[in-house]
């Protein structure tokens, strides 16, 4: 059983990236490029924050510009050297490389420092296993870990510690080093695999239960620590952990939200993205990412007061169009620009002329902080649901309890008026497969409204 460390484990993050105009040819993976609207600093920033989100004492942090990569040490001998130094001198015992490493080079660095070594892919597994609530979600990042793990099969590896959660590089209670193999590694996979089907034939069946329900989806997407969580919770009035904390969600919640004329929706809060966030976890968590390619409305949460919102931006349409929703086509699509408070008109005039909005519709503004613009966000989402869907004006005899009933499980009922005489006017909202089905119901009784 290895030792439980009771302090927070001395951390030193370095952020190694390539000097701007150097050869492609010198930078194996995007993670060494210089990134287009985003500094140095804010990038190595952002790693000190994945660092603060495990409960890590950031020691140190250091930039580092490159002009190559070295295969054995990623680095040059005279900052290896350099580094080594400080980090014994400090006390530092784990050192966070923002960037992907090999096996060789993880390996390389961790005996030249004498401490424990990760890149930025085993940073975000080790977040998203601490954060994993659901047993789905467990799965999903255990799976993820383990496409990690197979590719580093040099040394050994720390398997998952139950009790804590994570993936154990700072150790814990009840944790047990296994010497781990390929074989062992890809009959788990199997076995995580397998199960996850069963989760994924169970949620398409939740959601195939949700549209015979006439409650359209709203998906909230969104770069890490955005507000999504905070904007769920003034919307749907839901205790959801919402932190100032990168990845503070990582489990799908789905909530029901009124709209202004008396629609409802069910809006869905998702995990957050990050830049050069790991293909396996991507693929791991696509079965969760489902209901965003299933949602009628898709909520592009930006934090339009960070230094690098427009960074961000083209990190999460990335991301989107990797998963099959064109940001430039997607009518779906609506941005909402979040934390205006932070901003002052100039500011916010700023961003505007600072985006590029040749495909993009004008944003709604808000603060789900202080509820600020939430009207004007409501009123949006019913907008975007009113295109293509067809309103009908229906008329009921007081005792048609059935057909009422009828209406309230098979369309969106936005009014109902019993007038003097009992009888029942009923606005209801349908999309252009319900309508049929409803005129064959009710037939005479229904007016399509202009």
């Amino acid at each position: 059983m290895r030792r439980v460390i009771e302090t927070r484990t001395r951390a030193m993050v370095i952020g190694p990236y390539l000097k701007a105009g150097t050869s492609r040819k010198m930078a194996p993976a995007a993670s060494f490029e210089p990134v287009p609207g985003r500094s140095y600093e804010s990038r190595l920033s952002e790693a000190a924050g994945l660092a603060h989100a495990i409960s890590l004492e950031v020691a140190a942090e250091r930039i580092i510009l490159l002009s190559q990569i070295r295969p054995a040490t990623l680095l040059g001998r005279g900052h290896v050297a350099e580094l080594a130094a400080q980090i014994g001198e400090e006390n530092i015992e784990l050192v966070i490389m923002d960037c992907a490493l090999s096996p060789v080079q993880q390996r390389n660095l961790e005996k030249a420092f004498a401490a424990k070594v990760i890149d930025r892919t085993g940073l975000i597994l080790e977040i998203f296993g601490r954060r994993a609530r659901s047993r789905e979600g467990a799965l999903q990042v255990e799976l993820a870990h383990l496409a990690y793990q197979k590719s580093r099969l040099v040394r050994s590896w720390t398997h998952l510690e139950r009790q804590r959660g994570g993936f154990g590089f700072l150790g814990g209670p009840g944790e047990t080093q296994i010497e781990a193999d390929r074989r062992l590694i890809e009959e788990r996979m199997t076995r995580i695999k397998h199960e996850l089907e069963g989760v994924k034939r169970t949620r398409g069946l939740h959601r195939k239960s949700r549209r015979a329900v006439p409650f359209p989806v709203v998906a909230l997407v969104g770069y890490t620590n955005a507000g999504k969580s905070t904007l769920f919770n003034r919307l749907t009035e839901a205790g959801v952990a919402a932190e100032d904390m990168l990845f503070a969600t990582l489990d799908p919640t789905l909530r029901r939200v009124a709209l202004p004329h008396g629609g409802q929706v069910i809006l869905s809060d998702t995990v957050g993205f990050i830049s050069d966030l790991p293909t396996m976890l991507i693929n791991a968590f696509r079965a969760t990412l489902e209901e965003v390619l299933e949602a009628d409305v898709i909520l592009h949460v930006r934090d339009i007061a960070h230094e690098d919102a427009e960074a961000q931006r083209t990190d999460v349409e990335a991301i989107l169009a990797g998963l099959g929703v064109d940001p430039v086509s997607d009518h779906r699509l609506l941005e909402v620009w979040n934390k205006c408070d932070l901003l002052n008109d100039a500011r916010l005039a700023a961003a505007w002329t600072g985006t590029n909005r040749a495909h993009h519709e004008r944003p709604v503004i808000v603060s789900a902080l202080t509820g600020q613009g939430l009207d004007d966000l409501r009123t949006a989402i019913e907008l975007k649901l009113a295109r293509g869907r067809i309103m009908f004006d229906i008329k009921l005899d007081p005792a048609n309890g059935a057909g009422l009933n009828w209406l309230h499980e098979h369309a969106e009922v936005m009014r109902k008026d019993t007038k003097a005489d009992g009888v029942i006017h009923v606005r209801v909202r349908v999309p252009p497969e319900r309508v049929e089905p409803l005129r064959q119901k009710f037939r005479m009784a229904a007016t399509r409204c202009a």
